[in-house]
């Protein structure tokens, strides 16, 4: 199996070789900034002909593939930036290229071609809150063999904080080709992301017959079909003393802002604590995401089906009183890792429809109740007398509606992302709930 695949490593450079990056990331900016006023320039020019009644085939043409900008942009970069020669032209690539696409997803959003959220015209990326990066994408971009050290363009031979052998083992036996290289400061420190072209060998699960159900949640990170139970860590509420204490220490300190709203210049102890406040975020981030993918990595290699719902994160996260619980979870997260990772081991994931009453269905005899408060953990059923916790109880339905789908369209679907509405196994229909229109009462919301 031919997949597109990335090794993300932290780098350790140098202090000569830490300059040359933020170099190269400000190099970026600087292109997309230029680019993005010349683009305005072009259509404010035309807004103006129109008003004079210039025909519309004589209007100002407003160039922003990245070829066209490219051009212009070597027009003209001895005259803007006499320095450019300093840095790689794939900086200058990197932000016109991402120019295009952000002016591409708004050209698409706004004729309602594009789907997700509506996508707004780009901003100016500022020199204090812009995110350092930079793509390569040509020239000298390897991994070394002592798997301790890796090339990039303009900025030689950089020292790893870890090793690189797993790609390195790729890359020897013929089996990986390295497409591009980013560069990116994050959480204090600098990292490097390989996209690669890999040849995975075809793997099967350890139960390809196997079918759990994964029932997401707040109180527990996910509940199984099959009786185990995750515990959520919740390793934001853990951090959030230390947390808040820097935001506190922040607020004290000079800023780049002062209360007036104009620029200053921020004092040394501000950007100290900028920093340890953006690495503590980092440290709960990495930790989320290790966990995350140390559970999908075991579902995936272990249950041939893997059953989640299709939750509506956006929806719980307007939920004031939730939001901060929701998030530290990364639902979205977890079922992006088992969309790739089931597709990898030889596996599929179903995904259960956003209305399906996975919670208020009994798993023994698939009577539905009409409404389940959040507060009440144990579900007991008024039909059969079904007495289990409501996290296993819908763990349960949804490892029946795997079953149910192959019998009712005869294959099941696998991580392609679609949902399915289908009745339980037990013939009852399922209460379908669709969003409450204007004017309508309030219903009972879905519980986690």
């Amino acid at each position: 199996m031919r997949v597109m695949q990335a090794y993300r490593y932290a780098l350790d450079p140098t202090a000569e070789q830490a300059a040359a990056l933020a170099s190269h990331c400000g190099a970026a900016r600087f292109a997309f900034n230029w680019g993005l006023a010349l683009v305005k320039a072009a259509l404010s020019q035309r807004e103006a002909e129109k008003t004079y009644g210039v025909p519309d085939e004589q209007l100002t043409e407003v160039v922003w593939s990245l070829y066209g900008l490219r051009r212009a942009w070597n027009a003209a970069k001895c005259r803007l930036a006499p320095w450019w020669a300093d840095n790689s032209k794939e900086a200058y690539n990197t932000g016109l290229d991402s120019l295009t696409r952000a002016l591409k997803n708004w050209s698409a959003s706004r004729r309602g071609t594009r789907e997700g959220a509506k996508v707004g015209f780009p901003r100016f990326k500022s020199k204090h809150r812009a995110i350092l990066s930079c793509r390569f994408t040509t020239g000298a971009i390897r991994v070394e063999a002592d798997r301790r050290h890796v090339t990039l363009p303009r900025l030689g031979t950089i020292r790893t904080a870890e090793s690189t052998r797993k790609l390195a083992r790729h890359l020897e036996r013929g089996t990986g080709r390295i497409m591009s290289a980013t560069v990116r400061f994050e959480g204090g420190r600098w990292l490097v992301a390989f996209t690669c072209e890999v040849d995975r060998a075809d793997r099967t699960p350890a139960k390809p017959d196997a079918v759990v159900g994964v029932d997401l949640g707040v109180k527990d990170l996910a509940v199984l079909s099959t009786g185990q139970v995750v515990a959520n860590p919740k390793h934001h509420r853990a951090a959030l003393r230390r947390l808040r204490r820097l935001d506190r220490q922040l607020a004290r300190r000079l800023g780049p802002r002062t209360p007036g709203g104009g620029r200053r210049e921020a004092s040394l102890g501000w950007a100290k604590t900028k920093a340890a406040l953006g690495k503590a975020h980092a440290r709960v981030a990495n930790q989320r995401r290790d966990g995350l993918h140390k559970l999908t990595s075991h579902l995936a290699a272990t249950y041939g089906t893997v059953v989640v719902e299709d939750l509506n994160v956006a929806g719980m996260l307007a939920n004031r009183r939730l939001a901060r619980a929701v998030a530290d979870v990364g639902m979205a997260e977890a079922r992006r890792q088992l969309t790739y990772k089931t597709a990898w081991g030889g596996g599929k994931l179903v995904v259960a429809d956003r209305w399906f009453p996975s919670s208020k269905t009994c798993s023994g005899c698939g009577a539905v109740k009409t409404k389940l408060a959040l507060s009440e953990r144990t579900y007991a059923c008024t039909e059969c007398g079904l007495v289990a916790d409501r996290d296993h109880n819908a763990a349960l339905n949804l490892a029946a509606l795997a079953a149910n789908v192959a019998q009712s369209c005869g294959e099941t679907l696998n991580a392609r992302g679609g949902a399915v509405r289908p009745g339980v196994r037990t013939g009852h229909a399922p209460a379908k709930r669709e969003p409450r229109k204007r004017g309508t009462l309030r219903r009972e919301p879905e519980a986690v």
